[in-house]
């Protein structure tokens, strides 16, 4: 490659979402700031809970009540989807440019139309094709995800196909107009390892071949290192770790991200017992003023009770932690924090 750093497809720059709720209000998103460029495969990793999926779904404009962003911007190719005429040109973008394969296929897809129209419909909203024309590219796009007799597939119902099926539908449908960002969430969760395998395989193939730039979330490790240029690991709503692949999984800087890769069982691993991170993620109704994993901390001090800010460690990783960078200070000021992507409220 020549030339200088490309410029991002999309930017997520100090996104907040709340959701309000009859218990108070969570603060789901608290202030994420990340970027994807092109051709690259991006990993959102953290528990459940951790604000990964509200993070893409916001970024997509599919927050809905009781849900609402409250500050923030996201670009798409320098453009924002929230200043004078962000709505439309978001509407414009998404499905066409950016796609997104949901966790549960079976929720997605429409149970009382076939495969095909579905397919079909796409095509037709975004690119204005005419039914032969779409019924034709949907038999290519269910040859392109590998589902052997795709004419046939086309008159079935979704009750009608497994569930690696079902998933394979889904990112065709996704891949319908050639996008150009296709966001992956959680998306070989209910499927049977084999079978998640053969999607991932299936996404590997297809990013490689169309130069894809690709936001997969997951909490399975072992695929973000299988697939990922970079990853992102979210807590409390937070980004507090974001660096290259490599630097991510062999030199982890904060505490939680060495949790989790702790806790991610090995086949050279031969202890009786897992190794679990303590606690519980704090409620994001009234969550901590400092560090928001300071309680599971095994390191935590009192610079702890301060909100760290993302800082540099070397090229391209970044993470929040005053504990990172020999003995943190009483105050938490352990030099000053540089504004890097992560973000926090």
């Amino acid at each position: 490659m020549t030339g200088g750093p490309q410029m991002p497809l999309l930017e997520i720059e100090g996104l907040k979402v709340r959701f309000t709720t009859r218990s108070g209000v969570v603060r789901a998103v608290r202030g994420v700031s990340l970027h994807v460029a092109p051709g690259e495969t991006l990993g959102l990793v953290g528990e459940s809970g951790s604000g990964k999926s509200v993070t893409v779904q916001a970024a997509m404009g599919l927050v809905q009540t009781p849900g609402e962003i409250v500050a923030g911007d996201v670009r798409w190719k320098g453009r924002s989807f929230f200043g004078r005429g962000g709505a439309a040109y978001l509407r414009q973008v998404r499905g066409k440019e950016i796609s997104m394969i949901f966790q549960d296929p079976m929720t997605s897809l429409n149970p009382v139309f076939t495969v095909g129209a579905q397919i079909c419909e796409v095509l037709r909203h975004h690119l204005g094709m005419s039914g032969a024309r779409a019924k034709a590219r949907a038999v290519e796009l269910l040859s392109l995800v590998n589902i052997s007799a795709p004419e046939k597939r086309l008159k079935q119902y979704p009750d009608e196909f497994s569930g690696g099926m079902r998933q394979r539908v889904m990112i065709a449908m996704a891949m319908a107009c050639e996008p150009e960002l296709l966001i992956a969430d959680e998306p070989t969760t209910a499927l049977d390892v084999t079978i998640q395998a053969q999607i991932l395989e299936l996404m590997a193939d297809l990013q490689s071949r169309l130069n894809l730039s690709v936001i997969l979330i997951s909490h399975d490790l072992g695929v973000v290192a299988q697939l990922c240029n970079r990853v992102a690991v979210m807590y409390a709503g937070e980004i507090v770790e974001v660096g290259p692949v490599d630097a991510i999984f062999h030199h982890p800087v904060h505490p939680y991200t060495r949790g989790l890769l702790r806790a991610t069982p090995s086949l050279e691993d031969y202890t009786e017992r897992m190794i679990t991170i303590e606690g519980v993620p704090p409620d994001l109704i009234s969550p901590p003023e400092g560090c928001a994993f300071f309680p599971r901390c095994a390191r935590a001090g009192e610079c702890c009770v301060n909100r760290p800010r993302i800082r540099p460690h070397g090229d391209g990783h970044h993470a929040a932690c005053w504990c990172t960078s020999g003995e943190p200070s009483e105050s938490g000021e352990s030099g000053a924090p540089d504004r890097a992507e992560g973000g926090h409220e």
